[in-house]
């Protein structure tokens, strides 16, 4: 690995009072490979920008300021060629709010919500709680072959009553980037089908595959676009999650109106520090994000070798994000998390995504903490 600007190996997120990664286990030697944020420090331009922001010493509502919304577009079009107007953004304060009022906007009470398995727990939860009816379809493959939608099972799950679809762009927890062929597949059924589409693009900066680009699915059409709500957000890519600052690109009017109606009286305006530190993050965070790839590269590579010598697990590739989806059923344990979390490294449950017998490891840590998780795992594997 080349010499870095920016520190990724000392554990900043352990020494954090309230973190609620490192709180879970507090008290018990248990290393925190669960919920989905990194143990780094963000950008320190990020830093000044928010100490620059507090100094100011006034924390009233606040809105998006026309710099913050200028750098978004530029960032869409930079980043992805994608050509997104101003009018088409919506802010929100978490992209799992920008789930359930998607859920509420599109179509009525009991219509059907398609989310594809194992998937990030909000998709299985939010449907029913906006009174939405939600109709699961399972990924073809697995670890050892791939996974993927088949357009069959697909068109399949789709019912009469289904007005919309949960896309997970890149995938949580099974690290795929759809390709554009792939893309196009969904779309196409959808479009056939009069579902609208909703895509969680959260960690479309996150790409580890080296030859690889993320494509936004309101790409590949402006037919597509009109039927699309993209959810983004810099939290993952930046570390900011705790700054609760989201968005999604809207560009059909109908849509976007009936988005923001569903919103009113529910959905809180965004705080000020968030709308700082996004626009910290898409306007100066471009050097730390290029380490920060480099360093999940790394990472990625260290845990592939650890797994590849652990006959009773497998790994799927990893083509984006820092989550490792692992597949234990062959260790045939009644409860795979606490399993290893009695070895001293807690994990995600992969019942929570729909994927019993796997478990979801976040690798965006020190490469320290990231080595003794993995001493211990293989400790109970001998």
């Amino acid at each position: 690995m080349s010499e870095m600007s920016f520190d990724f190996d000392t554990p900043a997120a352990k020494q954090v009072s309230n973190s609620l990664k490192w709180s879970k286990y507090a008290g018990r030697d248990i290393l925190p490979m669960w919920v989905a944020d990194m143990d780094f420090r963000c950008p320190p331009a990020v830093l000044d920008a928010l100490h620059q922001r507090v100094d100011q010493g006034v924390f009233g509502y606040g809105t998006p300021s026309d710099e913050l919304v200028g750098v978004v577009v530029d960032t869409l079009q930079q980043e992805f060629n994608w050509k997104v107007e101003p009018d088409w953004l919506v802010w929100l304060p978490g992209l799992v709010s920008g789930l359930s009022v998607t859920c509420k906007a599109v179509g009525k009470p009991g219509d059907g919500v398609v989310v594809n398995t194992p998937v990030y727990p909000p998709f299985l939860k939010v449907p029913s709680l906006m009174d939405r009816t939600l109709e699961t379809v399972s990924l073809s493959g697995g670890n050892a072959q791939g996974w993927t939608l088949d357009r069959r099972r697909f068109e399949a799950g789709i019912s009469d009553k289904t007005s919309l679809f949960l896309l997970c762009h890149p995938h949580n927890p099974v690290g795929r980037m759809w390709t554009e062929e792939e893309l196009t597949m969904m779309a196409e059924v959808c479009m056939d089908k009069r579902v609208i589409i909703c895509s969680d693009e959260i960690h479309n900066q996150l790409v580890l595959d080296p030859v690889r680009r993320h494509v936004p699915l309101a790409t590949l059409s402006p037919g597509v676009a009109a039927r699309t709500i993209t959810l983004l957000a810099p939290s993952k890519t930046f570390n900011v999650p705790g700054l609760g600052c989201s968005l999604a690109v809207i560009p059909d009017e109908g849509i976007r109106r009936r988005f923001v109606h569903a919103a009113l009286g529910i959905v809180p305006h965004v705080n000020v520090l968030g709308l700082t530190a996004a626009e910290a993050c898409w306007r100066h965070g471009g050097p730390w994000l290029a380490e920060l790839i480099e360093y999940l590269r790394g990472n990625l590579e260290y845990l592939k070798s650890r797994v590849a010598a652990w006959p009773s697990v497998t790994m799927a590739e990893v083509e984006a994000t820092y989550l490792a989806w692992l597949d234990v059923q062959a260790l045939e344990l009644k409860d795979p998390a606490s399993h290893f979390e009695n070895l001293g490294v807690g994990l995600s449950d992969g019942r929570e995504f729909g994927g019993p017998g796997h478990l979801r490891l976040n690798f965006g840590c020190p490469r320290s903490i990231l080595e003794e998780a993995c001493d211990r795992m293989e400790e109970g594997l001998s």
